[in-house]
């Protein structure tokens, strides 16, 4: 099941830009007070639907996942806003270029600080995909800014998530609230223009854009090595790469589809190597 949940939910982001491009006249730093207004609403009703409200009371007397909690609440709030502003200048390449180089972060931080290893041909998979990388930064127009950043607000997040005892559907209510007094504040502080009753419509489907991809990847995040997890990120920047070009028509030169391709047959040797040496294991459900 932790693999079913790790596709859907970057098959999701994969997509999410077509979503984001509808918003792009509206200023980068309202759609994300938006995003997180509806998304902690969107999960308040599900946790009252489930009736799971006592759940959050051992959670918040203890400081040690408070504090991890707000860590990741900051990262994930980075990341989105830096998205954001991605798709509405036309930068979506660049932002799955940092997806592709994500699943590198995430193997280095699973190793660093969760002793996971690899074996011999899935460190081949992460060479060829470090070429590729490395390739696609350094051939580029410039500084990679974007995907730089998206890489380590989302790889730090994961590993933030992964160190966390708690329900994906409970610890990410905690962090979208823990956001929304200063989403409030800053909607109601900052001047804007009167927003058209169809546009306010679209922004409140951001609530379940953003949760239910989310949801699935809090998830996979504990049924599934963080490394794992990783390359299996490569779908989503893949379809993002696919919506910049065929979408949005972005360029793509022969230097970039050189890294995607190489990215691409680092996604197949790790696939290969990990279905070939794969063995049943019990999964433990998530806790209630």
């Amino acid at each position: 099941m932790g693999l079913s949940y790790g596709i859907g939910a970057y098959t999701v982001w994969g997509v999410i830009p077509l979503y984001f491009h509808a918003v792009a006249d509206l200023p980068p730093w309202l759609v994300l007070c938006h995003r997180i207004a509806w998304s902690a609403l969107f999960l308040a009703l599900v946790v009252s639907a489930r009736r799971e409200w006592n759940a959050f009371q051992p959670i918040l007397r203890d400081r040690r996942r408070v504090l991890l909690l707000s860590v990741g609440s900051l990262l994930i709030a980075l990341n989105w806003l830096i998205f954001i502003y991605a798709v509405g200048s036309q930068q979506v390449m660049e932002a799955s270029l940092g997806y592709f180089i994500n699943p590198l972060l995430s193997v280095a931080l699973g190793m660093i600080f969760l002793r996971e290893r690899l074996r011999g041909w899935q460190w081949v998979a992460v060479g060829i995909a470090g070429v590729a990388v490395a390739n696609l930064a350094l051939r580029g127009p410039g500084f990679p800014w974007i995907a730089v950043s998206l890489t380590c607000t989302f790889g730090f997040y994961g590993l933030v998530r992964k160190a966390v005892d708690v329900n994906s559907l409970h610890g990410l209510l905690i962090e979208t609230t823990l956001l929304v007094p200063m989403s409030l504040a800053t909607l109601a502080v900052v001047p804007t223009r009167p927003l058209p009753v169809s546009t306010l419509g679209v922004l409140s489907l951001s609530g379940i854009i953003t949760a239910v991809p989310l949801l699935m990847f809090g998830t996979a995040l504990r049924r599934l090595k963080l490394s794992t997890l990783g390359f299996l990120q490569y779908i989503g920047p893949t379809l993002q790469l696919l919506v910049a070009v065929v979408v949005f028509r972005e360029p793509l030169d022969r230097v970039k589809l050189a890294s995607f391709s190489l990215c691409w047959l680092g996604i197949a040797v790790y696939t290969a190597d990990s279905l070939l040496t794969r063995q049943p294991q019990p999964v433990a459900d998530e806790p209630e």
